[in-house]
């Protein structure tokens, strides 16, 4: 296998768009082929973005002996067949989230990896950016004291109804497995276990999915997750970490920019009740701490990718955690009904 890897897309929507994109500041990998149902469309994705080779099937990217590594940029519900066929071509896979459509699929999908020899990754790709990494060191490194309680939010409002697989029940959509499934993600991360309770309150669409989810996660260590998504409501789409000792608050955790991706470590004025005879002191200072990527969030993620493929680097999301992911996912949807 070269130095660096050759990547094949599967699918020319909005996602594999960026992913394309930003792989064009990528250090160990390079664009080879895409792939569409529509030959034309993979053609004009092909000349847009710079990619050698286009295939009016995605069954040709995976015959193709100039690809190493297959990324999956289709809709949910077709993430397990491709994956598969993938991975019988002899093909490492990234696969875009949620990874499958229910947590027995992705077992199925991981079985099949194991038994090709070949790295099976889920696409969450905020994970690898610096930004995430700091966080989790500056929480473990007891920057606030006791981690008490997770919040995340992600939220927007669509008017594109028609036509969006978001809000097609066959297609395995709903806000849950858009944008819910990256809280639920953060949240096991950050409480590094699996919920022991999982609770979700929720809108069902016309269309038979969730287009807006309240969640609630608690974990054996006592910490408990907050989050709100959806595909039918504006939010803030932060993320706050709340400690003993303090809290850190996060503005962009979900696609963190390249340079000047920040988070910053703040206190809360004690309460009046702590101060006997005399007022509450004002709150500490807030320290801002900022990252830099040095290239493209998709890049990043690429050569993470190409970490595992090429030096044998952990995956940075196992097998376990891309299944206990889809379990809370299942629980949530079965407990609105939609699964």
């Amino acid at each position: 296998m070269p130095e660096g890897l050759r990547w094949g897309i599967l699918g020319t929507g909005n996602i594999a768009r960026q992913f394309a994109a930003g792989m064009a500041a990528s250090r160990r990998g390079k664009l080879e082929a895409v792939g569409s149902r529509n030959a034309a469309a993979a053609t004009s994705f092909a000349r847009t973005l710079h990619v050698p080779q286009s295939f009016g099937g995605y069954s040709d990217v995976l015959k193709s002996d100039s690809v190493d590594v297959i990324y999956v940029a289709l809709p949910n519900s077709m993430h397990r067949e491709w994956t598969l066929a993938a991975l019988r071509a002899g093909k490492h896979v990234l696969c875009e989230k949620p990874i499958a459509s229910d947590a027995s699929e992705a077992e199925e999908m991981f079985d099949a990896a194991g038994r090709a020899g070949k790295v099976l990754i889920e696409a969450f790709m905020y994970r690898a950016h610096p930004l995430t990494l700091a966080v989790i060191e500056a929480v473990r490194a007891g920057a606030i004291g006791e981690l008490k309680l997770i919040r995340t939010s992600f939220c927007y409002r669509t008017r594109k109804i028609e036509g969006n697989i978001r809000f097609n029940r066959e297609l395995a959509g709903g806000g849950l497995m858009d944008v819910g499934c990256y809280c639920i993600n953060f949240s096991r991360l950050l409480a590094g276990s699996e919920p022991s309770r999982v609770e979700v309150a929720g809108h069902v669409h016309e269309t038979g999915v969730d287009d807006l989810a309240v969640g609630t996660l608690s974990f054996p260590n006592g910490v408990v997750a907050s989050f709100t998504c959806g595909m039918a409501v504006q939010a803030d789409n932060t993320a706050y970490l709340c400690g003993s000792d303090g809290y850190v608050e996060i503005p962009v955790p979900w696609k963190p920019p390249k340079e000047n991706a920040e988070f910053t470590i703040a206190r809360s004025a004690p309460p009046r009740m702590d101060s006997v005879g005399a007022a509450a002191p004002p709150a500490p200072p807030r320290e801002k701490r900022v990252v830099n990527a040095g290239a493209d969030l998709y890049a990043v993620e690429a050569d993470d990718v190409a970490a595992t493929i090429l030096d044998g680097h952990p995956a940075r999301i196992t097998r376990q955690d891309s299944i206990g992911n889809m379990h809370v996912l299942d629980t949530m949807r079965r407990q609105l009904k939609i699964l």
